[in-house]
């Protein structure tokens, strides 16, 4: 019994021996730091609106005729010139309806000198036939010969002049045919010069849709060309900044693609407003730049004037991932503060939350500075 509990007081001594003992916090030395008030300032009243890069002028080259493709001679992506051949159709028909009218035009200039011997004979027996009649009418005034006779002669010369009439008239319908003729010609031509589909304009293929042997159809998009250094930005702009923005004004454009900004101006603000959005769509011309394309993101600001907001300097921000945060000095201590920032320019930040008018902030934030460090405010 009493080794039993010898044994029980050993372990209970064991335990209280091993309790770790309750850290406290350390003094230490201060860390040096300055600290900068944050207070309220001028900040640029600016709006940042994002879009699309689209071609200033751009075509969907379709063709006017239905037929096979033949040929296509260009790929996305080449540079074509005005007038260069890009997709051949094939022509069969369209040749067979050329030859047909030619040769009817060439059928009626044949029948021109058949025509034109047609009112010579009908001019000469008209001659006659007056001369004749003449002659029959001094006779008759003289009583020399019968009234059957004069009648004769008078009716000769009805159907002489008849005759002539009819032969000029045939004329003149010959004539009329071969202009016709002619028209119908050019029009065939016309029609054989759509299987030959041009470019516009000097430019950039955007999109091709078509391969030999598909079937094109008159309005069927077959090619698109967009015309090189002609870009704009297309913006959606909130319905309630419209009426601040005017055309011809200044904007910046960030690009991307061309990892810088540029300086362009507004050339057009649609005036309808889309009714599901809110919004309206502002055109933004942009310089001539090799790396433009048709489709790149890019992004406008633009300035409507000053606003005071909360500023702090730049490096006083600690950033660790998503979070942003600030030193502020408390009873002689670094507190961590988590913060939310606007726009950064000139080495100032704007904040939205976290911090208000009259905290003081560490800056710069010292990187090895941990929160709850005792400080000493320095000038």
């Amino acid at each position: 019994m009493k080794s039993a509990l010898a044994l029980l007081i050993s372990i209970v001594w064991l335990a209280g021996c091993g309790e770790t003992p309750r850290k406290t916090e350390a003094a230490g030395t201060p860390v040096p730091v300055k600290t900068t008030p944050v207070a309220l300032g001028s900040w640029p009243d600016e709006y940042e609106a994002v879009g699309t890069v689209r071609a200033r002028t751009s075509a969907v080259v379709s063709s006017k005729v239905m037929g096979y493709v033949r040929e296509v001679r260009v790929q996305a992506g080449d540079h074509v010139n005005a007038g260069q051949l890009l997709v051949a159709l094939d022509a069969g028909d369209l040749d067979a309806n050329l030859r047909r009218a030619e040769a009817g035009r060439e059928e009626a200039r044949n029948a021109i000198p058949e025509a034109d011997n047609g009112v010579a004979a009908a001019k000469a027996n008209l001659d006659l036939a007056r001369a004749t009649f003449s002659r029959m009418k001094d006779l008759f005034t003289s009583k020399s010969i019968s009234n059957q006779e004069y009648d004769e002669a008078s009716a000769r010369l009805k159907s002489a002049e008849a005759a002539y009439a009819m032969a000029e008239s045939k004329r003149a319908q010959l004539t009329a045919r071969i202009a016709q003729a002619d028209q119908e010609s050019q029009a065939a031509e016309i029609q054989r010069g759509y299987a030959q589909i041009t470019a516009p304009f000097a430019g950039i293929v955007a999109a091709k849709s078509v391969d030999p042997g598909n079937l094109a159809t008159p309005g069927a998009a077959l090619l698109t060309i967009e015309r090189e250094g002609a870009y704009r930005l297309e913006v959606s702009i909130e319905e309630s900044r419209l009426s601040a923005i005017r055309r011809g004004e200044p904007v910046t454009v960030a690009i991307d693609a061309l990892g810088r900004a540029i300086d362009a101006r507004i050339s057009e603000i649609v005036p309808a407003v889309d009714a599901a959005s809110r919004s309206g769509l502002v055109k933004i011309d942009l310089p001539a730049w090799p790396q433009l394309r048709s489709g790149v993101f890019g992004r406008a600001r633009f300035v409507f004037g000053t606003r005071q907001a909360l500023l702090i300097p730049a490096d006083a921000v600690v950033e660790r991932g998503q979070l942003q945060s600030v030193y502020v000095v408390e009873n002689g201590a670094a507190r961590l503060r988590i913060i939310t920032t606007g726009r950064k320019t000139a080495g100032r930040v704007e904040v939205l939350s976290g911090l208000t008018a009259g905290d003081s902030v560490i800056s710069p934030a010292p990187a090895t500075l941990a929160d709850g460090a005792r400080v000493e405010i320095r000038p």
